[in-house]
């Protein structure tokens, strides 16, 4: 029984991209497909990893980060490497979203302040 395999029209589809942006990955040696003339054939490990690309592209991981991912877990027989290295890039994208969410409430504090002022300031001028 052969491996299914998809065209890059059919993975666009799938994960509602463009067919640019897989010949991007592929050009950032994130997924491989074979060749076959000029037509690209994709196989489930490229369907897997274009899924990750896209859940890290989600999660605030740059390509760079999901390309030193893959290439560990290409490299390493267990995952050891792999799970420390994404704990360390989880732990990160935390930190920065924490970071985030202080001065979102920052400014939500400040923005609730200057509406309160304006609401004070038109009612006073409607009172005359």
């Amino acid at each position: 029984m052969s491996e299914q395999t998809y065209s890059i029209g059919e993975l666009a589809k799938a994960f509602d991209i463009t067919p640019r942006s897989i010949r991007f990955y592929e050009e950032q040696g994130l997924v491989s497909p074979e060749r076959n003339g000029q037509t690209r054939i994709y196989h489930k490990k490229d369907r897997v990893r274009l899924k990750l690309i896209l859940r890290g592209k989600r999660l605030g991981f740059s390509l760079a980060e999901t390309k030193t991912l893959f290439h560990l877990y290409d490299s390493h027989q267990n995952s050891e490497a792999q799970l420390e290295k994404m704990l360390q890039l989880t732990e990160q994208k935390r930190d920065v979203l924490n970071q985030q969410l202080e001065d979102i409430k920052m400014l939500m504090a400040e923005l609730d302040d200057v509406e309160a002022r304006c609401k004070e300031e038109l009612a006073e001028l409607k009172r005359g």
